[in-house]
């Protein structure tokens, strides 16, 4: 496969500075940092939220999954309907949108508002990720475009470490509010740096919805997206059930929790920017490489969990391989959409959110048949199998593409 992501974007007018090309990627990460934020917030502040909205905690999880169908909604649709707008424009569109659900949410009066509110924040998330890409690729040599596009995705990445714990403890504090209106803040701060700093980038003039979604019929996009809900889900059918691996497999008590997780959230810190290197490299060859990777690590998760040593390397080293799977992912849409690669980036991350419901799923189902915590990790690990069969077949038809070609 192709040594470094073919991906042509629309170019500034003029070169950028290397200094305006990092000051406007910044400003790009910054919004993932609120959007990862706001994004897994939720569900350490669960028990608060339940509370404070008179709802029972399943109840409440209905407010997670709220965000994430307005993910899976939101990333097509609009980044099919703002193709045409220029990329700085429809960038801090987006971001205003992501303000107002999220004020939405901070001003919920009850349950049924907090679940609407939840999924209007849900709806620009994917193609905001899809148009920073674009804007942080149209800024670097084709050469680093790899990088750039993984710096945008560490935001989001860097929010597990940081804008999460800070968020929680702050609505532990003040109330599950303020951690909405924390995010409301990051979102003003992006806005007003995307504005200042990031240089403005046309648009596609000529295209339409219908080419947009047209990539939607390539084969090499749908199992690019199968790969990624599917051999992806497999990392989710573990992490979504990280606590009770933590205090029934490992047996330490729940304050052991959040090491565990900061050790996955700088995992994902290391495999986002270890993505971007890789895809400047070898794009195709690393994805399978990461997909590989996650899949065996969750096998050894399996066997590892009962120490809680080994189950903080093991953790931290899933995090990492499927960060890095993440933005080659991200990149390899963008590669294989054609002219529609703002939507392929975006449908990265209705594919990851349906990934999350997927593996969550199917997790609680082998819990429910009475497998024990150690099972998911055994499903996630086929799943990542199940990814690489979908790899195996984007590369066969691949070949015939360029024997055809040829």
């Amino acid at each position: 496969m192709s040594a470094a992501p073919a991906v042509s974007t629309t170019s500034v007018p003029t070169a950028p500075s290397t200094r305006t090309a990092v000051l406007a990627i910044v400003a790009l990460a910054l919004g993932g940092f609120a959007i990862g934020t706001t994004e897994f917030v939720t569900m350490g502040l669960l028990p608060d939220i339940a509370r404070g909205v008179d709802a029972t905690i399943p109840e409440a999880g209905h407010v997670i999954s709220a965000y994430a169908l307005g993910v899976v909604v939101g990333a097509p649709v609009l980044a099919a309907l703002g193709a045409r707008l220029p990329r700085r424009r429809l960038a801090m569109g987006l971001m205003v949108a992501f303000v107002v659900g999220n004020t939405l949410s901070a001003l919920a009066p009850g349950y049924g508002s907090l679940v609407l509110s939840r999924f209007v924040a849900g709806l620009p998330h994917g193609a905001y990720f899809g148009v920073a890409s674009l804007i942080a690729a149209s800024l670097v040599p084709a050469h680093l475009r790899g990088r750039a596009v993984s710096s945008v995705m560490l935001g989001l990445a860097a929010a597990n470490v940081a804008g999460v714990p800070a968020a929680t403890w702050l609505g532990q504090q003040l109330g599950w509010r303020s951690a909405y209106w924390a995010v409301v803040v990051i979102g003003a701060v992006t806005l007003l740096a995307v504005l200042t700093v990031v240089p403005s980038v046309p648009g596609r003039s000529e295209a339409s919805i219908r080419t947009e979604l047209g990539a939607l019929r390539r084969p090499q996009v749908v199992l690019t997206l199968l790969v990624a809900t599917v051999g992806f889900g497999g990392m989710f059918a573990m992490y979504s059930y990280i606590a009770p691996i933590v205090t029934e497999v490992a047996g330490r008590s729940a304050g052991f929790v959040p090491v565990v997780l900061l050790a996955f959230g700088v995992g994902g810190v290391l495999g986002t920017v270890l993505g971007g290197r890789l895809a400047d490299r070898a794009l195709f060859r690393s994805l399978v490489g990461a997909t590989v990777a996650t899949g065996v690590l969750l096998g050894v998760m399996a066997v590892a969990a009962g120490n809680a040593l080994a189950l903080i390397v093991t953790v931290f080293t899933i995090a990492a391989a499927a960060s890095t799977m993440v933005v080659l992912l991200q990149l390899r849409l963008m590669e294989v959409a054609g002219e529609a690669q703002m939507l392929g980036a975006a449908l990265n991350h209705s594919a990851l959110n349906a990934a999350n419901a997927l593996g969550a799923w199917l997790g609680g189902l082998v819990i429910a048949a009475g497998l024990g915590y150690r099972a998911p990790s055994v499903v996630g690990a086929g799943l990542a199998v199940l990814g690489l069969g979908f790899l195996a077949a984007s590369a066969v038809l691949r070949r015939r593409e360029l024997r055809a070609a040829a």
